[in-house]
């Protein structure tokens, strides 16, 4: 369970790479620190942009059937910057499976969290994929 969580979060940190963030806090980083608790929930990414802060977590099945997420998505989209007060941007890993559902969760927020709130689409491991495709087909030979 973990190298997968580990494999979602560094496929988060790169998507905050591509948008041009620098990574400032990490979980499973071997060189950066492990991030704090916001309130009372544990994220996985805290990056920097010039004066803009942005929130990484990941989502998986055992999130989506915690009933706290859709509070924990809430309470993570409407932080501010101390001393700016700019919102603070969350993204959301999300593996491909998932996605659907957690739009769902997010289109019942206001506009204003929607616009705060980014999801991003984890593919799942190539050998997760074939698994999941041999197991619907027919058995030809035995």
């Amino acid at each position: 369970m973990e190298t997968q969580d580990r494999r979602n979060i560094d496929m988060l940190v790169n998507r905050f790479w591509r948008n041009g963030f620098f990574t400032v806090y990490r979980k499973y980083g071997t060189y950066l620190p492990e991030p704090t608790k916001v309130g009372k929930f544990d994220i996985d990414v805290v990056a920097r942009l010039k004066n803009k802060y942005a929130i990484g977590i990941t989502v998986n099945k055992y999130d989506l059937q915690d009933y706290n997420l859709q509070e924990k998505l809430l309470y993570l989209a409407t932080r501010h910057t101390k001393q700016t007060n700019q919102p603070v941007q969350l993204f959301v890993g999300v593996s491909s499976i998932y996605l659907k559902q957690v739009k769902s969760i997010v289109n019942n927020f206001t506009p204003d969290v929607q616009k705060n709130i980014k999801l991003i689409n984890i593919p799942l491991e190539e050998n997760q994929l074939e698994k999941s495709i041999r197991k619907n087909q027919k058995i030809l030979f035995a």
